[in-house]
């Protein structure tokens, strides 16, 4: 029998047995989000040893994925290898006297999260608008050394690497560290990147991933002076990088080039990987490194009964309207 619950905190979820799909779809990370002033939203289905939760958020009207700026992805917490489609329907179901809007964003397309939550909506009478928000660069190793792999990078960046990697001196580890990561912080306050959303959440997730092993963290410096840092992850077979910058100053050295390169070689020859996940965001220079291009969906599910959606029902029914006539 299937039973349905609703919890404002992450303590509510610990007994159960989550597969771990990834840094974004365990607990401990929305528990993370929750710690930096979240308020989660969480809707849970059960039915015997298969469970199903939705990590939400209630804003204004709607409720919406329970995620950041740091996250990659977002995806329902499950038992067993994938989501069970029974108890998303039935989630997707009672959610309609819960809020008539619900917004799922940063979905993956490959692991059929975006196919199997559009089909949970849709079957309990929802009206989903389907979006790509966002692509995602990533590398698919295939086996190859990292030689193989670098053989196989743009010639510019080859060149860069040949004439300035001596320039730098790079050191790598798997500790978290409060003096290299007060280095990375200063770093980026020096960079080009915008101001950093949650540095004390970045600075928690950093230490729990080195506590668990899978942190990778690495620094250029020179003349002594730490010019670029970098912060990735090795998880279940995928690198992913989550934090990159250098000094502006630094900028003819080219050190982040450098230190890439010293951590792709990590990963692909000593960790070896399968996939190098770079996150989410169409940056140029990512083409230099990664080979692949994947989708982020957004899914924005609308009651079609409820008076408050009937001007974005009319407004999504005109979108598709026009590139029904419009000339192709």
């Amino acid at each position: 029998m299937t039973a349905i619950s609703y919890h404002a905190s992450l303590n509510d979820l610990q007994a159960q047995g989550w597969a771990d799909a990834g840094p974004f779809a365990r607990p401990r990370w929305f528990a993370l989000l929750e710690q930096a002033g979240k308020r989660p939203y969480l809707v849970c289905a059960s039915d015997g040893d298969k469970h199903v939760c939705l990590p939400l958020e209630r804003q204004g009207a709607s409720l919406i994925s329970l995620t950041n700026w740091y996250a990659f992805t977002w995806a329902p917490l499950h038992s067993g290898p994938a989501p069970d489609a029974d108890l998303l329907r039935v989630l997707a179901q009672d959610l309609a006297h819960h809020s008539r809007r619900v917004v799922l964003d940063k979905l993956s397309v490959e692991d059929g999260s975006t196919a199997l939550l559009a089909h949970a909506f849709r079957r309990t009478g929802w009206i989903v608008r389907d979006e790509r928000c966002d692509v995602n660069h990533v590398l698919t190793v295939n086996g190859r050394s990292y030689a193989d792999y670098l053989a196989e990078r743009p010639g510019q960046l080859r060149t860069t690497l040949k004439r300035k990697g001596r320039k730098v001196e790079i050191a790598l580890s798997q500790e978290f560290d409060e003096q290299d990561w007060a280095a990375y912080e200063d770093i980026y306050a020096d960079s080009w990147k915008p101001e950093e959303g949650d540095p004390a959440l970045l600075k928690r997730f950093a230490i729990e991933e080195a506590a668990a092993g899978r942190m990778r963290f690495g620094l250029a410096r020179a003349e002594g002076q730490p010019v670029a840092a970098q912060f990735w992850t090795v998880d279940g077979g995928t690198a992913y990088i989550h934090k990159l910058a250098h000094r502006e100053s630094a900028k003819p050295l080219s050190p982040g080039t450098t230190l890439s390169a010293a951590l792709f070689a990590q990963v692909i020859d000593v960790d070896k990987v399968a996939l190098v996940d770079f996150g989410t965001g169409d940056d140029a220079y990512k083409r230099d490194w990664m080979e692949q291009i994947r989708e982020r969906r957004r899914l924005t599910c609308l009651r079609p009964g409820a008076p408050g959606n009937w001007p974005e029902l009319a407004r999504t029914a005109l979108r598709k309207l026009v590139s029904l006539i419009r000339p192709r």
